[in-house]
């Protein structure tokens, strides 16, 4: 629908445009050109958006806005209210404000109420028609008209409810005076919000109670992923995802790590493997970037002690898992070794805490609002991540039933159960954990695992430093040394000893949160099915 209404030529034309809920784009344009020239004469005569003219003393005070009138041509100096600054403080103030009709429900021909979404806030807008407000039957029509998701503007008095107010955020409402609608969302959307939002445990109560409720699937969600974005739990996932990045970057800034950013276009595989996607790049092969490793590792050789970087990772793997994407946010730091790999491990154990600390003490609102729909238990992890040899865990994995080859990774399977064993048998001393922290090494390998079901979040290895032996394993992993000479020669003008590691930004919200699929942590996912939106 064009947020655009043509004035009607008539007073009888316009209550009939009124009493429908939408104007089709077909009406809009076979009276294009007739629209057009009213629409001119009306600006001419007054400024404001144009409403109901029938008759109507308060016709400027509703109505759908042109859209010139809001392409940046002036400055109105007005103040503009959050919907979730609104609280007791603000009753009896005129404020105005901005967002989405995620309700409207006509009370009578003289009374309404829209209900308006900011961000993860709503409030409660009353229309009651009455001369003194400026309010007239005209514009509670008008409000009622207005199709749901519509963005509209919304001027009025702040006041207290009678009675506790269930359906909003917040515990106000607004008295609207005047009322603009910005754009009309189409008449009737792919996926209804109030279905995307609800629970599991809504669905069961209205099984019991022999309701069927309407179930939006995860495809269809990602198919219409901007409505879908909407629900206040997604508003709340990726307000966490934002703050486990602003912290990892907060906590490596602060031990001294500098931040870098690595090119995404690369001449061969950066990890070995066919889990590459291959290109060409101005007549020559080229690829997408598996990782930041050889850059990150160039930048240590380059003389930055410590370094990190958050971007866009690329696995073309057949993978479709409820935890494996083809475009991933890597969270990736590299540092010099002075003595002995646990160095990374500290600041890898740090890190975590500081993060998970952070999200419990500053995200209850959104930790609140995701687990009203996907329910989930608060972590529990040591203040010390518990660090285990690659033998003590192989250990522990023998004596459960389940045999590893020597030095042989760990393959999904085995991490969950090494992450159980870790969870179901604390130290002496620790209370249960349902964070499963801890770091499995050796010499040259690190792995951490989060979660009940003990899933790996982080792997890293203390490096290569030396070109003889990086040549050797490169040729191991089949990967062609030719493509990453440039990367092997930098280390023959002196490197030190140094490690690192690599988590998915994704899959720590996924985890951290509870979530049962990585899809719902990605704003708009890459996975082997799924290139749009």
């Amino acid at each position: 629908m064009s947020s655009e209404a043509p004035p009607a030529s008539s007073a009888e034309e316009l209550a009939a445009d009124l009493s429908a809920a939408a104007i089709s784009k077909k009406q809009l344009k076979k009276d294009a050109r007739k629209a057009e020239k009213a629409e001119k004469a009306a600006q001419r005569q007054q400024q404001q958006p144009q409403g109901n003219v029938e008759e109507d003393p308060h016709a400027a005070n509703y109505g759908d806005v042109p859209v010139e009138e809001i392409q940046s041509k002036a400055i109105s100096g007005r103040t503009w209210t959050d919907v979730g600054d609104l609280g007791e403080a603000s009753a009896g103030r005129r404020v105005l404000v901005r967002g989405a009709a995620q309700a409207i429900r006509p009370v009578s021909k003289k009374m309404a109420f829209v209900v308006l979404r900011q961000s993860m806030s709503t409030v409660q807008c009353v229309l009651v028609a009455s001369a003194d407000a400026g309010v007239s039957m005209q514009m509670v029509r008008f409000a009622t008209s207005l199709s749901k998701e519509s963005i509209v503007d919304v001027e009025g008095v702040v006041s207290l409810p009678k009675e506790p107010l269930k359906a909003t955020t917040q515990q106000v409402e607004i008295q609207a005076r005047k009322l603009y609608c910005i754009n009309r969302a189409i008449p009737t959307l792919p996926i209804n919000l109030e279905d995307a939002a609800r629970s599991e445990a809504e669905f069961e109560r209205a099984e019991q109670a022999g309701e069927k409720l309407v179930r939006v699937g995860q495809d269809t969600r990602l198919n219409f992923r901007a409505i879908d974005l909407r629900t206040p739990s997604n508003q709340a996932i990726f307000r966490i995802q934002c703050q486990v990045e602003n912290k990892f970057r907060e906590f490596l800034l602060s031990k001294k790590f500098v931040g870098i950013h690595s090119p995404k276009l690369i001449s061969g595989s950066s990890e070995g493997g066919a889990a590459v996607f291959k290109l060409q790049y101005n007549g020559q092969p080229a690829c997408l970037a598996q990782s930041p490793q050889l850059y990150k590792q160039m930048a240590i050789c380059g003389g930055f002690e410590r370094v990190f970087e958050v971007g866009p990772v690329f696995r073309a793997e057949n993978s479709n898992t409820h935890r494996h994407l083809c475009e991933f946010v890597g969270l990736d730091a590299e540092m010099e070794i002075r003595e002995h790999y646990f160095e990374v491990c500290d600041i890898i154990d740090g890190l975590f805490v500081a993060i998970f600390k952070h999200l419990n003490e500053n995200c209850k609102k959104e930790l609140e609002t995701i687990n009203r729909q996907y329910p989930f238990e608060p972590l529990k992890y040591l203040k010390k991540t518990l660090k285990l040899t690659y033998e003590e865990g192989i250990q522990m994995l023998k004596e459960a039933g389940t045999e590893i080859e020597p030095m042989g990774d760990l393959n999904t399977e085995a991490e969950k159960k090494l992450g159980r064993l870790v969870k179901d048998k604390p130290l002496p001393g620790s209370s249960p954990l349902n964070f499963a922290g801890l770091a499995l090494h050796s010499p040259a390998f690190l792995q951490c695992h989060l979660g009940p079901a003990g899933e790996e979040i982080i792997s890293g290895a203390q490096r290569i430093h030396t070109p003889e032996l990086l040549t050797k394993r490169a040729t191991e992993c089949g990967i062609d040394a030719s493509t990453i000479a440039s990367y092997i020669e930098s280390f023959s003008y002196g490197a030190p000893p140094h490690g690192g590691f690599g988590v998915g930004l994704e899959r720590v919200v996924m985890l951290f949160c509870a979530l049962n699929n990585i899809r719902k942590g990605s704003l708009f996912p890459r996975d082997p099915q799924r290139l749009v939106p």
